[in-house]
């Protein structure tokens, strides 16, 4: 086997014509190889005054079925897969008349695209590309011997190697142009195995094997640490986010960025009436409010830990407007992220040119199904995002006292904000705003305790005399598996409680709520966060 090959015939057949022309125009003209070609692609090449060979005088077979069936034929593989070293394969391409086929380019049908445009069934299945995944995989294959170029992007890189070799490529490049072929096949049949996942209607019923793939969007600077690499990939369902964000300005982001940036996104998608403000550190919350402006929901967001608000992320369910960039600077802030920023508080926040601003258009669907995948050493755990959601009629009140309107509203509040804390949560709750929060501690009482010495730091900070927990409710993203939990929160100055209940010592923690007073519902919903 030579490592040197020399490219004399190239088949092209392209969905995605980006700089098709030119490269084919420079392989013609500058290389002299012979171009093959199907449908809109050949048409494409000849309307650009170029030679090209039809299909069917290689298979010397027609294009049938709506072009379903057009290279699947042994005259292409055959040319594809032959070993040339192979004196065998050789014999069988003389005797058959089969012509080797040295470089190929073929971008596959855009399946991904048509699912994001939310077409019906008969269109996505067009769209399924079998012909082209079949030749990347068989050039791939036998790269000894074959170029396969899968991405636009790549042309360049193809026409510098075979300028430095003479119209030829090394074996080198061969292999590395490979090994995106079968990444981006393997990609491909994931996406398809996606979505016929989401057309079951049962999410339950997980297949024997899962497949998953992406595009890489970036490869970032490092990963949680500096000595840990990192990139970003774009799949799964069309969905607003971080990953699918416009970056108005700031630095590149970091992989610690767009993790806690999105944990700020999916949170304050939940709420969809008021405007909203959450300030997110480290993937937890630090404070979440809404209030009748932007402003006001950002303010009380940061009343509830401003300390804790330094260095964090903040996201906004509404446009950012000028009078509310002018407060979130005040703030050393990593990345702002809202469905769109005024012009006038861009200008304002080019004042701070290492400060992230991300648009995002719309906000994500609270409801959205799509799987959370998570590597464990030697697998992966998938299952469907928290996705669930209580309403007042979903409420139990066990305790002699029911809730007053304003504490059931905080209530809600609440228990939306414990489902994107980490576990143990506790989620103390006032006027629509958090006041204190509790997260990530082995015991629950533990983190009860936290959200209090918080809740008076905050209020020290701000000159006050009682913690801001007094008078509040509390929530809990799992029930109390003992009274001393909700005795915490009593003796912080809670007075409602919202949990799912479910302990078999849920008669002794309602026992001790009524003793203290306290209105307690059960909403028979967990929202643990690992």
């Amino acid at each position: 086997m030579n490592d040197i090959v020399p490219v004399k015939t190239a088949l092209l057949s392209v969905s995605d014509k980006t700089g098709l022309v030119e490269f084919a125009r420079h392989l013609q003209k500058d290389h002299g190889v012979r171009l093959i070609s199907t449908g809109g692609t050949a048409r494409t090449m000849r309307e650009a005054g170029l030679d090209v060979a039809d299909m069917s005088d290689i298979t010397h077979f027609p294009e049938m079925m709506d072009g379903r069936v057009k290279t699947l034929h042994p005259n292409v593989h055959g040319g594809l897969l032959a070993r040339r070293d192979n004196p065998e394969h050789v014999a069988a391409m003389e005797k058959h008349g089969i012509g080797a086929i040295d470089l190929v380019v073929v971008n596959l049908y855009p399946f991904e695209d048509t699912v994001a445009t939310g077409a019906e069934w008969d269109q996505v299945i067009e769209n399924i590309d079998i012909g082209g995944p079949s030749m990347v995989r068989s050039a791939a294959k036998n790269h000894d011997f074959v170029t396969i170029i899968t991405d636009h992007r790549d042309y360049d890189a193809v026409l510098s190697e075979m300028a430095e070799h003479k119209g030829a490529t090394s074996l080198a490049f061969r292999r590395s142009l490979a090994a995106k072929a079968f990444a981006r096949t393997a990609a491909y049949d994931g996406a398809i195995s996606a979505w016929f996942a989401t057309q079951t209607g049962d999410n339950t019923n997980y297949a024997g094997r899962y497949a998953a793939g992406g595009t890489l969007a970036s490869v970032l600077r490092y990963g949680e640490n500096p000595h840990q690499t990192a990139a970003l990939y774009l799949g799964g369902p069309a969905r607003p986010g971080v990953a699918t964000a416009s970056q108005i300005q700031g630095k590149e982001l970091s992989f610690n960025n767009i993790n806690d940036t999105d944990a700020a996104f999916e949170l304050v998608s939940e709420f969809d009436t008021d405007p909203t403000v959450a300030i997110i550190k480290h993937a937890n919350p630090c404070g979440v409010a809404s209030g009748e402006t932007v402003l006001e929901a950002y303010e009380k967001a940061l009343a509830c830990d401003p300390v804790s608000a330094f260095g964090g992320i903040i996201v906004c369910n509404r446009p950012v407007d000028a009078n509310t960039a002018k407060k979130m600077i005040e703030v050393f802030t990593e990345v702002i992220i809202a469905p769109s920023v005024e012009s006038a508080a861009l200008s304002i926040f080019k004042d701070k040119p290492n400060l992230r601003i991300l648009t995002t258009g719309e906000m994500a669907d609270p409801a959205a199904k799509f799987p959370i995948i998570r590597s464990v050493a030697g697998g992966y755990l998938v299952q469907d995002r928290d996705f669930g959601r209580v309403s007042a009629k979903d409420l139990k009140v066990v305790t002699d006292r029911e809730p007053t309107e304003e504490e059931m509203a905080d209530m809600l509040f609440a228990f939306r904000v414990a489902k994107h804390v980490k576990s143990n949560a506790i989620v103390y709750v006032k006027g629509q705003a958090t006041v204190g929060i509790g997260a990530g501690q082995m015991s629950r009482v533990d983190s009860a305790r936290i959200a209090v010495r918080k809740s008076e730091d905050a209020a020290q900070a701000a000159g006050l005399d009682t913690a801001l927990v007094k008078g509040s409710v509390v929530a809990s993203d799992a029930f109390f598996p003992f009274a001393d939990g909700l005795l915490a929160a009593a003796d912080a100055g809670a007075t409602a409680v919202i949990q799912p209940g479910g302990s078999k010592r849920d008669d002794e923690v309602i026992e001790a709520a009524n003793e203290r007073g306290l209105a307690m519902v059960f909403t028979g919903l967990r929202h643990f966060k690992h």
